[in-house]
């Protein structure tokens, strides 16, 4: 194999290489943003690396960015070991790019300047949450924290927001030491919310629902959501503990804004038939989100 076949099988088609750096760079932009509008001038913390960045500028004036690369090389060589060459090869991309983007912006900190805590707070969770979510969602990353919480939801299918929480916790403890009570409130108010558009961005916007339908016109039923709706249909035997009596059980999943009409279509067919709707955190696979995008 020669050098332009590895680069391919690493960085995947051009196409493909365009469209992770297009994301890269705005991400990284989103951060950025956040961090020298938003967190630097109000003394908040960013999450991760760039925390740990923050604070290092706050006690030896160190540039942010330059903090971000040379924090980095250790979780880097932890990412070589658990995680695949692609994966890794944007990363170190994005650890690049993103550590000059942020010194890049510094200047933003002396012009756009927003003195209102709580606010500084919101609109930078919002923006730092915007531009991991579109790494993320696009199969890149910042690098830092987000490779071991990578690793976490590859091996344990720990949701990446969480996992980036628990290792931010120290984060905060520094936070406090360094800035006071106050701020380090705002910054986990701060990281909460920013976690939150992360994950929705990861998993979708649109709520998934899981339906279980206990009908005694379960076939009928089953055909008018296949035929009505367009979803697939899955019986479970199941018998009445009371009746004694089998019964097919209707399994299905479907979007929260198809439930009016599923409510519709059961009202029509069988009024008195018995379902529950729950929350699926995740759907994969026909219909749906393709396991590949995941």
């Amino acid at each position: 194999m020669n050098l332009k076949e590895k680069t391919i099988n690493i960085l995947g088609s051009k196409n493909d290489f365009i469209r992770k750096v297009f994301f890269i760079v705005l991400g990284s932009f989103f951060c950025s943003l956040a961090i020298n509008v938003f967190f630097v001038p109000n003394g908040l913390l960013t999450t991760g690396v760039g925390g740990l960045s923050i604070i290092l500028n706050k006690l030896t004036g160190f540039p942010i960015g330059l903090g971000v690369l040379i924090i980095n090389i250790p979780l880097i060589f932890l990412g070589l070991f658990k995680l695949d060459k692609t994966f890794m090869a944007y990363t170190g991309i994005s650890i690049i790019l993103y550590s000059n983007i942020i010194d890049m912006t510094a200047f933003l900190t002396d012009y756009l300047v927003m003195d209102d805590l709580f606010l500084a707070a919101i609109f930078g969770a919002i923006f730092n949450g915007l531009g991991m979510g579109l790494m993320f969602k696009n199969g890149v990353c910042q690098g830092g924290f987000d490779i071991p919480a990578t690793i976490l939801k590859r091996e344990y299918n720990m949701n990446i927001g969480t996992g980036l929480m628990i290792f931010n916790t120290v984060i905060i403890s520094l936070s406090s030491i360094i800035f006071g009570s106050k701020a380090s409130m705002y910054t986990l108010i701060s990281m909460y919310i920013g976690y939150q558009l992360l994950d929705k961005i990861q998993t979708g916007f649109s709520l998934k629902k899981n339906l279980i339908i206990v009908s005694e016109n379960a076939v009928e039923l089953a055909d008018r959501i296949m035929k009505d709706m367009g979803r697939g249909v899955t019986f479970f035997k199941g018998e009445g503990a009371y009746t004694n009596t089998e019964k097919k059980i209707i399994y299905c999943t479907i979007t929260s804004t198809e439930i009016v009409k599923l409510k519709e279509i059961v009202e029509e067919v069988d009024p008195k038939a018995f379902f529950t709707i729950n929350e699926a955190v995740e759907v994969l696979g026909s219909g749906f989100k393709s396991i590949r995008e995941d």
